[in-house]
C-alpha cells in the first residue's frame, strides 16, 4: 500500500510537490519542530508563493518563499522531471540567495 502524503501540490512554476506524512514528521521533530503544526503554511507556500528563487548550490532545488508576518515560509523542494519532493521547511527572517524564477 501507498504511503500516505502530508502534501500533494500544483506549483505555478509547472510541477507537483509531494511529502510523505512519514517525512512531514521527521522535518517537524528533526529538522525544524517549529514548524510542527504548520502543513496549511507550507502548503499554501508551494501553491502561492511571493517568490521562488533556484538554489545557488543545486540547480534542481527551488525555495519557494511566502511572508507570514513577521516572517517568511521557505519551503526547498528538490526537483526531478515533473515531480519535487519537499526537503524541508523553517521560518525564515528574509528571502534566501538565488536566481530569482518566478514572482507572485
Amino acid at each position: 500500500m501507498a504511503e500516505q502524503l502530508a502534501a500533494d501540490v500544483q506549483t505555478p512554476i509547472g510541477f507537483r510537490v509531494i511529502c510523505s506524512e512519514t517525512y512531514w514528521k521527521r522535518i517537524t521533530t528533526i529538522k525544524h519542530p517549529a514548524m510542527r503544526d504548520r502543513l496549511e503554511d507550507v502548503r499554501k507556500t508551494l501553491a502561492e508563493p511571493d517568490e521562488v528563487r533556484r538554489s545557488v548550490s543545486d540547480s534542481t532545488v527551488f525555495l519557494f518563499h511566502r511572508q507570514v508576518a513577521p516572517r517568511w515560509i521557505c519551503a526547498v523542494v528538490k526537483r526531478a522531471d515533473d515531480i519535487g519532493y519537499l526537503l524541508t521547511a523553517y521560518p525564515a527572517d528574509k528571502i534566501k540567495q538565488g536566481e530569482v524564477v518566478w514572482t507572485k
